[in-house]
């Protein structure tokens, strides 16, 4: 199958997460040192959706790590901490945000995408709370949204047209009992393959084949790629049981050249 219309679309694709020691001998060299995993893992990919944020903001010395052990070109998304999306529900918690957002600018050009991830108790019900937030973002970065309620998709016009208007993306997932799709709400797409948590006791190898599966997501990414700067998709272990190996699955589907973990750091991968 050929996807044309992505040849000249920015293509941030990776995992969520690189921390991970299932993946030792079958993706990290054997005895390979966890500080070492990550300069390892943006030679190959060239984007990560880093999960440790969701459980508090690093420290300013963690995130200029980040930034010594990948190339320039690689772009980092981070999940904004729970502390303000699960545990406060929004109330009160600009200053966490604000404060989150200060450390997060510190990748400068390698921040990729915020992703405010809301827990499935958060209804449509809280839309005003909501929007009365996200309406305060700063526009010089891009966020996602993502909602695991379906009272969601009953008030799914209004959503779509809320969000379009701020120019936030409405973050499509691949997840128990949501719908599959892509809206067109901010000028990039966003996307994460999850799966159902839990399937998979350990994650050293691809346990179901998503070729079709992520097919299907091309070819919806294809019909919404006009007037996109970019597509950032991450997958889960939980996806398929392996997600680097999922992830690969996907250059090789679409034909983005993968980088050599071997050479010496590039000034871009693609």
């Amino acid at each position: 199958m050929r996807f044309d219309a992505l040849q000249n679309l920015p293509l941030y694709i990776g995992t969520m997460g690189f921390s991970y020691r299932d993946w030792n001998q079958v993706f990290y060299p054997n005895e390979m040192k966890i500080n070492q995993y990550l300069s390892y893992y943006s030679r190959i990919f060239n984007s990560v959706e880093i999960d440790s944020t969701f459980y508090g903001t690093p420290r300013k010395s963690t995130v200029s790590g980040w930034l010594k052990n990948s190339p320039p070109g690689f772009k980092f998304s981070v999940k904004a901490p729970k502390l303000i999306t699960h545990e406060s529900g929004l109330i009160n918690a600009w200053g966490l945000m604000t404060e989150f957002l200060d450390t997060m600018r510190l990748l400068e050009d390698r921040l990729g995408v915020i992703l405010l991830q809301f827990p499935p108790s958060f209804s449509a019900d809280q839309l005003e709370t909501l929007i009365s937030f996200i309406g305060k973002l700063p526009s010089d970065l891009s966020f996602a949204v993502e909602i695991r309620n379906q009272s969601w998709y009953t008030a799914e016009q209004l959503f779509v047209e809320q969000l379009g208007r701020l120019g936030i993306a409405w973050a499509a997932t691949q997840y128990p009992n949501l719908p599959a799709r892509i809206h067109d709400t901010a000028q990039f797409i966003y996307i994460r393959w999850i799966g159902q948590h839990g399937t998979f006791h350990k994650h050293d190898h691809e346990r179901i084949d998503r070729t079709e599966d992520i097919q299907l997501w091309l070819h919806q990414i294809q019909e919404n790629s006009e007037n996109k700067r970019a597509v950032f998709g991450y997958f889960n272990n939980d996806y398929a049981g392996f997600a680097a190996g999922t992830a690969i699955k996907f250059y090789n589907l679409v034909g983005m050249p993968m980088g050599n973990p071997n050479e010496p750091k590039q000034s871009r991968l693609f």
